[in-house]
Order: C-alpha cells, then sequence, then structure tokens
C-alpha cells in the first residue's frame, strides 16, 4: 500500500467545496482546509505507485476549483 499526502492550491473561496469533493473520491482518507501557502491537505492510499498518480491525475486534479497540486508519498524508513 502507497500512501501520500497530495498539497493543493485552489481558486480564492473554494478550499471548502474543493475539500468536500475530494472526500468522495476512492482512495482519499481525509481531506482538510488549511492555511498556508497551501488551502487543501489530502491523505490517499492505493495499491502502487502508478494507481497513485492515476488517483492524482484522473481524478483529484479535475476537481474544480484545484489550480495546483504537489504529491508527497509517505517513506517507512
Amino acid at each position: 500500500m502507497v500512501q501520500a499526502y497530495i498539497l493543493i492550491q485552489t481558486e480564492v473561496g473554494k478550499a471548502t467545496a474543493v475539500a468536500e469533493s475530494i472526500t468522495k473520491i476512492q482512495g482519499v482518507v481525509t481531506a482538510e482546509d488549511v492555511t498556508g501557502p497551501y488551502d487543501v491537505i489530502v491523505r490517499a492510499e492505493a495499491a502502487s505507485i502508478d494507481e497513485l498518480g492515476r488517483l492524482v491525475v484522473a481524478q483529484v486534479q479535475q476537481v474544480e476549483g484545484i489550480t495546483r497540486t504537489l504529491t508527497c508519498p509517505v517513506v517507512n524508513l
């Protein structure tokens, strides 16, 4: 299982709507509004890094109101 944090920048005033939409995507564990350079932080999981990539590109990035994403895979050291 691959886990990652997805840091999301949204259009002004869209963070709450984006977080609510993203929580409905299969593979998303949590989506929370935050302050700072990013507007929403998502915790997601997938069976492989390729599946995680498809989740981000084909589903998360398609949510209306998102302007940029940064995916940070979790490593177990």
